[in-house]
């Protein structure tokens, strides 16, 4: 470990089933993989130590990641950075920093790390950001939340071995990081979670509509280390009319959409405080 992650106090917790949280920093890595249906504790331990090191490879480029990139530096040599960079630029938004990649994108190289460990299945949650590794014949079920304060979920998502690597990832106000819109959950399925956590926040973000219930201020007067300087993020959405509901959801899944369109996501869940849209491949694959 190195000096970088001094500040941060590391720890290994053990959970039912032979999972691991991870913890450093603001960092919660829920950690699974099981080869056939036999849970791989020993590995999830691992892969719990090999995350602080990506969180800290992170860490050393912060600066560079909390401003837009129109492409990869060609001084920058590091993996999980570049990964970020790469992330974001292919969404399209002018706004977004890679910022908006990075628990999708740690999520995704520890999951990486068990599957290229013979692990058949392989399901890594960085705080609702999650990425999941399936060899032939696994399958796993996802909860989906059409809102991201609440506790419970209101559908159940099933991904197979069709694909070998998913990523899913949601967005909302009351979330983890801030956001430029209205939308409860935005949640988004991809190939991976880098993209699908940068897909989100770009979708969450579209999901906007002016009204006098909706109250807007500067990110920096909210959180002053936010990458999102000279931008205006939603700080509360009071009672706001129907018709405003679902302009918001035509703007988020106008943007989800072209995502679609341009195969970059898989799908998208969409709720605007009650209200809900979702595309094709949601409504294949849901639940509830």
């Amino acid at each position: 470990m190195t000096d970088a992650l001094l500040p941060y106090e590391t720890a290994i917790h053990l959970l039912d089933n032979g999972a691991v949280m991870a913890e450093c920093g603001p960092m919660r890595l829920v950690i699974s993989s099981f080869i056939g249906q036999t849970a791989q504790r020993e590995m999830n331990v691992k892969a719990a130590k090999f995350s602080f090191e990506i969180f800290e490879r992170t860490a050393r480029f912060q600066d560079r990641l909390k401003i837009v990139q129109q492409n990869i530096p060609s001084d920058l040599q590091e993996p999980v950075a570049s990964k970020m960079i790469t992330s974001v630029i292919s969404i399209g938004d002018p706004d977004l920093t890679p910022m908006a990649a990075v628990a999708g994108t740690i999520a995704d190289f520890v999951a990486d790390f068990l599957s290229e460990a013979g692990m058949t299945r392989v399901i890594v949650n960085n705080g609702g950001d999650i990425a999941v590794r399936l060899g032939e014949g696994a399958s796993v079920t996802v909860g989906i939340r059409d809102d991201i304060r609440k506790e419970d979920f209101s559908r159940v998502l099933t991904l197979d071995s069709t694909e070998p690597s998913w990523g899913i990832a949601t967005s909302g106000l009351g979330g983890r990081s801030l956001t430029r819109g209205i939308a409860s959950a935005a949640c988004i399925v991809a190939r991976n979670a880098s993209v699908a956590d940068a897909a989100a926040t770009a979708v969450g973000n579209a999901a906007f509509v002016e009204d006098k219930a909706v109250i807007c201020k500067d990110a920096v007067e909210i959180d002053p280390y936010t990458d999102l300087k000279g931008l205006k993020v939603t700080e509360f959405v009071g009672n706001i009319p129907e018709k405003k509901k679902s302009e918001a959801i035509r703007r988020g899944m106008k943007k989800a959409r072209e995502l679609v369109e341009k195969k970059i996501i898989f799908g998208a869940f969409l709720s605007v405080k009650g209200k809900m849209e979702m595309t094709e491949f949601f409504r294949e694959r849901v639940n509830g």
